[in-house]
C-alpha cells in the first residue's frame, strides 16, 4: 500500500522523496521498540514470521485487487531474493539482537549501515567514489554514533558476552541489509507494492521452519501470544512493514545510497527517545550530544549526495 510513493521518474519529485524518507526516519526509529515489546515474551523469528507473513499477504492482495500485473517466475524469484536478503536475514539478526541488547543499543549499531552502504557501493556495486562531503559526513556521524553507544549504562542483561553477542547479530544484519539495499535496483522486480508484498511473503515462510526447528513454538502459538505482543505484531504490519518499508523500497529505486543511508544516523535518535520513554533504557546527556552529532553527520551526507 505504497501511499508515499509516486510513479518512477529519473528525478523524482522533491516532496514524495522527503515524504518517504521521513517515514522511514520516524516509523523505522519506532519498530526497535515495538520488536522489543512483540518478542520480550515470544519467540523472535517466531514473530518475525508472522509479521511478515501477514503484510505481504495484505500488500500482495491489495497489489492484486488494484490491477497490478502478476508478477513473472523471474520476477518472483528476483523479489525473493532480495527479501530474503533485506528481511529474513537482516531483521531476523535484528530481532535476536534484540534479546541481548537493549534497543536503543540496537538502533544506534544501525550507524554501521552507511559505513556498509557506502563502502559496497564504492569497491563493487557502483565503482562510485561518494563526494568529499559526503565521507565527512559519514565520519562526523560515525563519531556521534561512538559518543551515543559509548555510556557504560548500556549493558544487556548478560554483560559483556550478551552485548558482543548481541551487537555481532546487529552488525551482521547491516551488512546484509547494505547488499540487499543495493542489488534491488540491480535485478528485475515488478511494480513497488507487489514487490513488497512477494519480498515479505517469501522472508516469512523462510524464517517460519526456521523458527518451527530452533524456537519452542507450534504453527499456532500466535494464539497464545499476550496481547502486548500482538498489538506491537499488528503495528510493526502497518506502521513498520505496510508504510515504512514500502517507503525505504521506494527510496531504494530513486534515491542515491549516499541520502538512503542517513535514515540509519536519525533511527537511533528516534528510538532512543522512545526507549528511555516507555522501556526504561537510559539516555544520558552525553548520548544527547552524539545524538546531536549524529545529526549533523546526517546533513553533511545530505548536502554530498552526487
Amino acid at each position: 500500500m505504497q501511499v508515499l510513493s509516486s510513479p518512477l521518474t529519473n528525478t523524482p519529485n522533491r516532496l514524495t522523496l522527503w515524504a518517504n524518507l521521513v517515514s522511514v526516519y520516524i516509523l523505522w526509529g519506532s519498530t526497535y521498540l515495538f520488536i522489543h515489546f512483540m518478542t520480550e515474551q515470544m519467540p523472535p523469528l517466531y514473530m518475525v514470521s508472522m509479521r511478515y507473513i501477514v503484510a505481504g499477504t495484505i500488500l500482495y492482495t491489495y497489489a492484486r485487487l488494484t490491477g497490478t500485473p502478476r508478477a513473472t517466475r523471474v520476477e518472483w524469484q528476483s523479489a525473493g531474493i532480495i527479501g530474503i536478503i533485506l528481511l529474513a536475514i537482516s531483521n531476523g539478526c535484528l530481532s535476536l539482537g534484540l534479546q541481548y541488547i537493549p534497543s536503543g543499543m540496537a538502533a544506534l549499531l544501525g550507524g554501521l549501515l552507511p559505513v556498509f552502504l557506502l563502502t559496497l557501493n564504492w569497491v563493487s556495486f557502483g565503482r562510485q567514489r561518494p563526494t568529499n562531503l559526503a565521507l565527512a559526513g559519514l565520519i562526523v556521524g560515525l563519531v556521534g554514533i561512538y559518543f551515543l553507544i559509548k555510556p557504560d549504562k548500556f549493558q544487556g542483561a548478560g554483560g559483556a558476552n550478551a552485548n558482543l553477542v548481541g551487537a555481532s547479530l546487529i552488525a551482521f544484519g547491516n551488512f546484509s541489509w547494505a547488499i540487499g539495499t543495493l542489488m534491488t535496483p540491480r535485478v528485475s522486480l515488478p511494480s513497488g507494492t507487489i514487490s513488497t508484498g512477494i519480498q515479505m511473503i517469501v522472508s516469512g515462510f523462510v524464517l517460519l521452519p526456521v523458527s518451527l526447528i530452533i524456537e519452542p513454538v507450534s504453527l499456532f502459538s500466535i494464539f497464545d501470544a499476550p496481547a502486548k505482543a500482538i498489538g506491537s505484531m499488528f503495528y510493526l504490519v502497518i506502521f513498520g512493514s505496510i508504510i515504512g518499508f514500502s517507503s525505504y523500497a521506494w527510496l531504494a529505486r530513486n534515491a542515491a545510497p549516499q541520502l538512503l543511508s542517513t535514515y540509519a544516523f536519525v533511527n537511533p535518535v528516534v528510538a532512543m527517545l522512545l526507549g528511555t520513554l516507555f522501556a526504561g533504557e537510559i539516555f544520558s546527556s552525553q548520548s544527547l550530544i552524539g545524538a546531536a552529532i549524529a545529526l549533523v553527520g546526517v546533513i553533511l551526507i545530505t548536502l554530498g549526495r552526487k
